[in-house]
């Protein structure tokens, strides 16, 4: 039996509802995720510039735009567990360059950013009572890093009770592997997986 019938059999992999209140989440597209400078970052160039894309539409039609960044104070790196373990990650220091959000995504003053300290966006933060309202009821998931923060933040998106769109376009990482491994299980289990270009033929297709 192949991976796909597995899968099918069990009852995996059916397609996501779409409502008609669009929001987006871009999770960590912060310097230290995309200068390449830096140690914890990879070029995601291309998927800033799809996800930029999908904010402007969003932004037209009145929807919301939301960006999350990680961002510690000094005084919390040596309490917290997942920095022990992800030890580069203790560079993003409030105030520093590395947890802006990067220009390329087109970040305006009127988006909300939401700061968080663990991969989630949703978790300790105030994402889930910003989309809540706002009236969201599809979630479109962007960002960095794929096998990381975007699943996290997916996993808790559709156990806050939204449907969940992911653009593989628009999420990064830093090795293909994990990338494709995670996009596949999401796909699977949590968020329809589709394309930037898939996603704004349907943002464009809703009322004004």
């Amino acid at each position: 039996m192949s991976q796909e019938q597995i899968y099918s059999e069990a009852g995996f992999g059916r397609a996501v509802p779409r409502g008609t209140r669009p929001g987006i989440i871009v999770v960590d597209f912060s310097y230290g995720f995309t200068d390449p400078q830096y140690p914890t970052a990879s070029d995601a160039s291309t998927q800033m510039a799809r996800t930029r894309e999908i904010c402007d539409a969003l932004r037209a039609r009145g929807c919301p735009v939301i960006f999350s960044t990680i961002a510690y104070h000094p005084g919390e790196i040596d309490k917290l567990p997942w920095l022990k373990k992800a030890a580069g990650m203790a560079a993003l220091i409030e105030g520093t360059r590395l947890v802006e959000i990067d220009a390329a995504t087109g970040i305006q003053p009127g988006d909300a950013v939401v700061v968080k300290k663990g991969a989630s966006s949703f978790f300790g933060s105030t994402l889930a009572a910003l989309l809540t309202g706002a009236g969201v009821d599809t979630l479109i998931v962007t960002g960095a890093t794929t096998s990381g923060c975007v699943r996290a933040t997916v996993v808790d998106a559709v156990q806050s009770g939204f449907n969940v769109l992911v653009p593989r376009d628009g999420c990064a990482d830093r090795a293909q592997a994990p990338h494709e491994a995670n996009l596949y299980d999401m796909g699977q289990k949590y968020a329809d997986v589709t394309e930037a270009a898939e996603i704004l033929e349907w943002i464009e297709s809703l009322p004004q």
